[in-house]
């Protein structure tokens, strides 16, 4: 059987690639078309993403394919484009980093309560959200809402630009806050309470939707959120399992038949965000390898250029449990010194200040891998689903150090793979819309056969317990 061929533009929040990939009715083969780094763009007053050149490669990468069925593209989430009556970019849309949302929580929470928000939404309260960064909008008195037409998010930005068609893809409009999964539409009350014109809202699509044609090439939806694409590509089989989407951010949770947005939801600050195929993906985030990213930028800043097999050996050689981090502290947002932020921290809190590199980034790998475990423990606490394995996806999944504490942490064997899962789930949701595969089910079975899946089996489960009490009175 010859090899039906698609293209899946996945968009990381520091680099994007164009895959092409290959399925021959057994086996789904991704290869690399086109890679470039994903380069936000500091002005005098705010960060911001620069889409024109994300664009610019994102048609290169096309171009540079040799055959393709369709054209799927998945974006990180939360951000978004304003554009005018004439459907032109009215401004670089602002980065989630952009400090200008300090106080727009509580600004919103005047005029709805939070916890109502939550009851309306059931998204995870983070400053980053759009609804925040609107809200800092309107609270600043910027002029853009004045003279928006319509809102897209960052993905939806690009769809629109590659076949003229202004939607918003279900499990994108599901991480901005303003979406109501009760009415299965957008919440035009939080909206009016804030000042959000409705006016700017666009009609929200499924995956799987073709929306359009570039150049020839049908465009389907995939999960067009980064993470929805991604859950579709976790090689399992098994009911009882959940998933860690590791990158930049570190996503975890669990995929259920309907949102959760109870009191113990709320308490535990978890999210709700749409999946493919009508699903719900009830996760917290966390700030994942952003911390050691900005470790290793600081340090290589100063002449110090570890890789990051140097770094994971560093951390390997250090005595553990030293001390430990919060990862989510809103210290540790913005891009920073992080080394530095990590050192103030420790001593803030009173800890013993790890003064090594090494020590540093083994702070951060055993704080994360207990991050893990807490958060694990209330997702299993507030759906009341067992989890007997979690399966580690996206680019985290090829640190072995980190796969292997966060088992001994949580007690539980770790699958570690695919790398590429949100390519791989883009074109899966391509495939299945395409008639080539019978569905989700079927291409995990396909996945979970696969020969580079890496397994971590708990080891040493008593001395992290032993250090456990010392994490969480962090947390009270």
């Amino acid at each position: 059987m010859s090899a039906r061929h698609v293209i899946a533009i996945d968009l990381g929040a520091t680099s994007g690639r164009v895959m092409d990939a290959a399925f021959d009715g057994e086996r789904l083969q991704l290869s690399e078309i086109h890679r470039f780094p994903n380069i936000p763009v500091q002005t005098p007053t705010a960060l911001h993403w620069d889409v024109l050149r994300l664009w610019h490669e994102i048609t290169i990468g096309i171009s540079a394919a040799s055959e393709a069925a369709s054209i799927g593209l998945d974006c990180w989430g939360v951000d978004y484009a304003l554009l005018d009556s004439a459907g032109e970019l009215l401004a670089n849309p602002y980065h989630y980093r952009d400090p200008r949302t300090d106080g727009a929580m509580e600004w919103v929470f005047e005029r709805m309560p939070r916890r109502e928000v939550f009851a309306r939404t059931g998204i995870q309260f983070m400053p980053l959200n759009a609804l925040y960064q609107l809200a800092a909008g309107i609270r600043d008195g910027s002029p853009l809402l004045d003279h928006a037409a319509s809102m897209l998010t960052i993905a939806d930005l690009f769809n629109y630009w590659l076949t003229g068609s202004k939607t918003c893809e279900f499990t994108e409009a599901t991480t901005m806050q303003l979406y109501n999964p009760a009415l299965g539409d957008w919440d035009r009350e939080i909206m009016a309470a804030v000042g959000i014109p409705t006016a700017l809202l666009t009609p929200i699509v499924e995956p799987g939707a073709t929306i359009g044609r570039y150049q020839g090439i049908d465009v389907i939806l995939p999960a067009c959120h980064d993470t929805g694409s991604a859950v579709v590509a976790v090689p399992s089989t098994e009911a009882n399992s959940a998933y860690l989407s590791s990158g930049t951010w570190s996503l975890l949770g669990l995929e259920l038949a309907a949102p959760i947005i109870s009191d113990a939801a709320y308490e535990a600050n978890l999210t709700n965000e749409g999946g493919y195929g009508g699903n719900w993906r009830l996760l917290k985030n966390i700030m994942g390898l952003w911390l050691v990213d900005q470790c290793r930028a600081t340090w290589q800043a100063a002449g110090k250029d570890y890789s990051y097999a140097q770094l994971t050996a560093m951390a390997q050689a250090a005595a553990p449990f030293q001390a430990f981090i919060e990862p989510d502290d809103p210290s540790f947002l913005p891009p920073s010194d992080m080394p530095a932020r990590v050192i103030d921290y420790c001593r803030r809190t009173g800890q013993p200040s790890p003064d090594r590199d090494a020590d540093i980034i083994a702070t951060v790998y055993v704080s994360l891998a207990y991050k893990y475990r807490y958060v694990l423990e209330q997702l299993i606490d507030v759906s009341g689903q067992a989890v007997d394995k979690l399966h580690i996806i996206g680019g985290g999944a090829q640190n072995a150090l980190l796969n292997q504490m966060t088992a001994d942490a949580t007690g539980r064997p770790v699958i570690a793979g695919p790398v590429e899962a949100t390519a791989t789930g883009n074109a899966i949701a391509q495939l299945i819309a395409l008639g080539e595969l019978g569905g989700v089910s079927e291409a995990r079975a396909m996945l979970s056969g696969a020969g580079d899946l890496l397994h971590f089996e708990p080891r040493d489960s008593a001395e992290w317990d032993a250090h456990y009490g010392r994490f969480l009175a962090l947390l009270e």
